[in-house]
């Protein structure tokens, strides 16, 4: 037999309730309705019970409607998804709500009711979501993306990709392994019935991300750029923050004896009568320390300069990898991106020379430049791409002139404003970007003299192009920890391996 949910009850009660009052036996009721006088009366004595519960009067007569019962359910749902869903945290977080904001005196707060709701609630969100991309996927434009890779374990290997630019998800899921022919798989089938081509694929270096996208897809392989300054920082950060604090404790320990020395000069000379004999040579004494204190303050000025110019040169990886300047806007040439990352390595290799770094730092900063060719590549890549994108427009020489060193250049440094975290540094690429874009939207240019659809086809193809160059796998690493933290909050602790004969808790606790 069904039982019958809260809403269907409180509707039920509501007409019972009305009939009942135009003078209707509850037996005559009940036959109505198909249902045991006794459950009616039970469901009625819910009710009071309700009413008597430990709200305000007004409110625990609203929830007790067919509207205030829908008023619960959206309020449940909402903190499902908003806790559970996007927040990433568990239902006891749920449960949690519903006990502190007092709604657990007409709720189920229980984890089992809360887990089987919350439970309910994945499966029509995964199966509205094949529904949507199955409908959007019929009536979108065809489109050349971007593919963002990387994996998560939690426990199990997870693959998720993700376009860039909208952010959809193309592929979240569970597999056996992280093999390449695993990822080419999961691909293949993330991309059925979507009208969209992968010409692009950013990720760090690892083979099984990197063949699924250069030969079973046939398209570029763009490194990741952090994963480069991240080696030199791992070849550079630790040695050089020790030599610094090396240096520190070397100049304290000359300063000491500094301070020693002048210490025992003027005891020395407080002392009445000296002591017989020559005196002692404090002024030699006092010289000596000064200049061991002197050298030890170059060393240690020298290691903090080293460390700034290695942080500064790590940033200035990451300022010269895009294919416009960002001072000008003006484009720059493959040729002129590699003699600048040339500059930076050698002089990346001549600090770690003055600072005596280890083998295997020096290890680690030439893997990082072996990825300068891929990064030309990519370069390489992103212009060809786009003289291709703009040369099927036909436009007129001048437009299309405009349209290569104006209008995609400020789109481009748009978007690199969006991604700054510095106030200023927004501040300065937004003025750059307007500025450059200025001209082309005066009435006398002749972009402006074209009709607005085409002008709109223009802006389109520009805007793709901005959008083309990829150099940085960041959403997908997010939504990778956006994924470890919603796992984190639906598992319980595993079983703890301490026994109480090697973990004793504090005085107080437990």
């Amino acid at each position: 037999m069904r039982h019958s949910s809260r809403l269907e009850r409180a509707e039920t009660l509501v007409e019972a309730e009305r009939r009942l009052a135009t003078g209707q036996t509850l037996r005559q009721v009940s036959a109505d309705f198909g249902i045991a006088r006794s459950t009616l009366q039970d469901w009625h004595q819910a009710k009071e019970a309700q009413l008597a519960a430990a709200l305000p009067a007004d409110l625990a007569a609203f929830v007790a409607t067919p509207d205030g019962v829908g008023w619960l359910h959206r309020i449940v749902l909402a903190a499902h998804f908003a806790i559970t869903l996007r927040g990433g945290a568990g239902v006891r977080v749920v449960c949690e709500f519903l006990e502190l904001s007092g709604l657990s005196a007409v709720v189920g707060a229980s984890y089992g009711s809360q887990q089987a709701l919350n439970a309910a609630m994945e499966t029509a969100v995964v199966d509205l979501a094949k529904e949507q991309r199955t409908a959007l996927a019929e009536g979108m434009a065809p489109r050349r993306i971007t593919a963002l890779e990387d994996e998560t374990f939690h426990p199990a290997t997870c693959l998720v990709s993700l376009d860039p630019v909208s952010g959809f998800i193309l592929l979240e899921q569970y597999a056996k392994n992280r093999s390449a022919d695993t990822w080419t798989e999961a691909l293949r089938a993330a991309l059925d019935g979507l009208k969209v081509e992968v010409i692009q694929g950013t990720s760090d270096q690892a083979k099984a991300l990197r063949r699924p996208i250069e030969q079973d897809l046939q398209a570029h392989q763009s490194p990741d750029l952090f994963h480069g300054q991240h080696e030199v920082a791992k070849a550079t950060s630790l040695h050089l923050a020790r030599q610094v604090k090396q240096a520190e404790a070397r100049v304290a320990a000359a300063e000491a004896q500094l301070n020693a020395e002048r210490v025992a000069e003027q005891a020395y000379q407080d002392q009445r009568p000296h002591p017989p004999g020559r005196p002692p040579a404090f002024g030699q004494r006092i010289q000596t320390a000064l200049t061991e204190w002197a050298e030890a303050q170059v060393e240690h000025e020298q290691a903090q300069a080293r460390q700034v110019e290695a942080r500064a040169m790590i940033r200035e990886l990451g300022e010269r990898y895009h294919p416009y300047e960002l001072q000008q806007g003006h484009v720059q040439s493959v040729e002129g991106v590699a003699a600048r990352f040339e500059d930076v390595w050698t002089r990346l290799q001549r600090l770690a020379e003055a600072a005596d770094l280890p083998a295997r730092a020096r290890e680690r900063l030439a893997k990082a430049q072996r990825l300068t060719i891929q990064f030309l590549a990519t370069l390489t890549f992103f212009f060809a791409t786009l003289y291709s994108r703009i040369e099927m427009l036909n436009l007129p020489p001048d437009i299309e002139q405009a349209v290569i060193t104006q209008l995609i250049p400020a789109l481009y440094i748009m978007r690199v404003a969006k991604r700054r975290a510095d106030a200023d540094s927004r501040h300065r690429l937004r003025t750059l970007g307007a500025h450059l874009l200025e001209p082309l939207r005066q009435p006398d240019h002749p972009l402006q003299r074209l009709a607005a659809e085409e002008r709109r086809c223009i802006e389109q193809a520009a805007q793709d192009c901005a959008d083309l160059f990829q150099r940085s796998s960041s959403a997908v690493e997010g939504r990778n920890g956006q994924l470890d933290r919603s796992h984190h909050g639906h598992h319980r602790l595993s079983n703890c391996p301490l026994t109480t004969s090697r973990f004793v808790w504090p005085d107080g606790v437990g």
